[in-house]
């Protein structure tokens, strides 16, 4: 079989790290009125539209506090405003990553048995940066890949570029919609592990008769079903 594994909170922890500047932010913005929780609604929302016409990454993600800061004091930030905000942020910029518990040897168990591949999406050199930080791209006989959007088209281009029977092909990572819902279009099979620091953004419901979909509670567990 060929596993196609994702990335960014399958195999390293990401999204926490966002999390961690928008608590800061949230704290530096200091709105008189707005809960937190409402701050954090309205800057979902940007960072919705921002993902659709600009894609994913820190740079990104930095537009999308910035237009948080413009909609709420009805001006840009100045000069000042926009050093502290990216101060907030430094550490994204650091591409630095681990690998979760298990996960490297759970890979070389793996690869002994099955064709493994890389899929994640994103800003390429900011994905390619933690790619090589992790150093686990040797586990990926078939390659590392990264595209703008994990849609169906891209899962599809994958197949056909490698040369992949769908129906012996598995997907697996912690996006219900990015991971598993369109690799399932595609035909291919999947393995959903949650991630309970997922983003909001990467949500979906999945159909529980669906019997094309593993769902497991931790990465090791792949060893019990491959």
């Amino acid at each position: 079989m060929t596993l196609v594994f994702d990335a960014d909170d399958t195999l390293w922890s990401n999204n926490v790290r966002f999390e961690r500047v928008i608590h800061d932010y949230l704290d530096w913005l200091a709105h008189p009125t707005l809960d937190r929780d409402a701050l954090y609604a309205l800057l979902l929302d940007i960072e919705a539209a921002n993902t659709v016409a600009h894609g994913y990454g820190t740079k990104v993600f930095l537009r999308s506090l910035h237009e948080l800061f413009e909609r709420l004091r009805d001006r840009p930030a100045d000069e000042r405003e926009r050093r502290e905000i990216a101060e907030l942020a430094a550490a994204l910029a650091d591409h630095r990553v681990e690998p979760m518990p298990g996960v490297a040897d759970t890979l070389r168990e793996l690869g002994g048995r099955h064709r493994l591949a890389l899929l994640t999406k994103g800003a390429v050199d900011e994905q390619q940066g933690k790619i090589d930080a992790s150093g686990l791209a040797g586990f990926f006989e078939l390659g590392t890949h990264i595209v703008r959007e994990k849609h169906v088209d891209a899962y599809r281009g994958l197949a056909e570029r490698l040369e992949l029977d769908p129906t012996g092909t598995w997907m697996i990572g912690n996006s219900p919609k990015s991971d598993i819902l369109p690799a399932r279009a595609a035909g291919w099979r999947a393995v959903h592990i949650p991630d309970e620091n997922g983003w909001a953004l990467e949500h979906a419901d999945l159909d529980p008769a669906d019997q094309g979909v593993l769902r497991l509670r931790s990465f090791q567990d792949l060893l019990r079903h491959f």
